[in-house]
């Protein structure tokens, strides 16, 4: 039995670059589509300028995001370029791309350009702040978008100005849902034969992320008003980061976790005891909550002793792990969570590997991210049917580029 991997025969040009797009699009290289990465000339994807921790040209940070896609580099200002990459798109299933709203318009690669091209094209957008609204023409990164949700009100100590997570998680987690919305797109065109448009704002994800915040305050009509509650969660309790000896822990003792938490501390009377029992009563005096499981906390000599007699106990808990301590780490390594990929030029590093983990296809650990421009020549005469003759023209000419890097 020949091995298909999820998404072999979709091909996808991807116009992304930096996180948001190019996760996406990592998602369906990975998953066995053809992605052809568009990049714009001389300098391709701004994170080839940035990352370079080997001695050399090559941009790690590149690297993870675009794994097994294929490069193709031209001079948007050419209208040579244009009409090229209007070829392509008559050769692709899905379009995608994260310029700044109206950008693709400019270049007469918008939805209904594509779409007069290739009828049950499936197009997808993403943005910051969306392609509709009062919002959508301001320049947008993640932490912008994080701001407009409400989230980052959310991050921090109370008496102080909100914190900013230092990773990507709304244009890694905006990337996911834009795959997941196109994965959906090709079933149901698969069903009707119909394309569709996309537009996936990093605004709208983020705003889905509030599990409570908004229900509350809208069901409570404002009485209630979330705000940032430090460690500790401020609607359950105990649950947050607790200090230790040698660093700290997250616990979740709460709702029916109380009584396994207080087997643990050998306090066990708390589970019935009125001034104790419930979520409620503890979030009146967390301050007492907090001092007690902390003092319980600082009789071991260590973290994983007192990760051990939780875990004993059944308390949901773990330690709180450096970047540094997640890569040597035998269950990360174990699941491909930390994966190690060769690099023709930067050798081995270790990235984030993917979360999707099928049972007929593993992770392939020796994909290979593109240099600028590296198939130029293999997609223009694979999908259009140049010549020899005529890519070198059109390389000597400016319109098509690469680099060694």
């Amino acid at each position: 039995m020949i091995q298909q991997h999820l998404l072999t025969g979709i091909r996808v040009l991807d116009f992304t670059r930096v996180l948001a797009g190019p996760t996406c699009t990592r998602m369906f290289a990975e998953c066995g589509a053809e992605v052809i990465k568009v990049e714009s000339g001389p300098d391709g994807d701004m994170v080839r300028k940035i990352s370079k921790f080997r001695g050399n040209d090559r941009s790690l940070y590149l690297i993870q995001q675009n794994l097994n896609k294929k490069s193709v580099c031209l001079d948007f200002r050419k209208p040579e370029s244009i009409a090229l990459l209007r070829e392509l798109v008559a050769q692709c299933d899905v379009v995608v791309e994260n310029f700044r709203p109206g950008v693709m318009a400019k270049l007469g690669l918008a939805y209904a350009d594509c779409k007069a091209i290739k009828e049950d094209i499936v197009y997808c957008s993403i943005s910051a702040l969306g392609q509709s609204g009062e919002l959508a023409a301001k320049p947008g990164y993640d932490f912008i978008a994080q701001a407009y949700s409400g989230v980052t009100s959310l991050i921090g100590e109370r008496d102080e100005p909100p914190y900013l997570p230092l990773l990507g998680l709304g244009d890694v987690s905006t990337g996911v849902h834009a795959a997941f919305g196109i994965a959906a797109a090709l079933l149901h065109r698969a069903r009707t034969g119909l394309g569709q448009y996309l537009d996936i704002a990093l605004l709208d994800c983020y705003y889905h992320y509030h599990e409570a915040a908004v229900h509350t305050c809208s069901g409570t009509r404002g009485a209630v008003k979330p705000t940032r509650s430090g460690r500790h969660f401020s609607y359950v309790c105990p649950a947050g980061v607790f200090r230790a000896n040698g660093g700290s822990i997250v616990l979740i003792g709460f709702l029916h976790h109380w009584a396994d938490l207080c087997a643990a501390l050998g306090r066990p009377e708390l589970v019935a005891d009125p001034g104790w029992a419930t979520d409620q009563v503890r979030l009146a005096k967390v301050d007492e909550v907090v001092g007690m499981i902390e003092a319980w906390l600082m009789t071991f000599p260590d973290i994983d002793s007192a990760i051990a007699t939780l875990d004993g106990h059944g308390v949901p808990c773990a330690p709180i792990l450096s970047v540094e301590q997640t890569l040597t780490h035998p269950h990360f390594i174990e699941r491909g969570t930390v994966r190690t990929v060769h690099d023709r030029l930067a050798g081995d590093i270790q990235i984030p590997g993917m979360p999707i983990k099928g049972s007929t296809y593993p992770a392939n650990n020796d994909y290979v991210a593109p240099l600028l421009g590296e198939h130029n020549a293999e997609v223009l005469s694979g999908l259009l049917g140049k010549s020899e003759g005529e890519i070198a023209a059109l390389t000597a000419s400016g319109v098509l580029m690469s680099a060694a890097s």
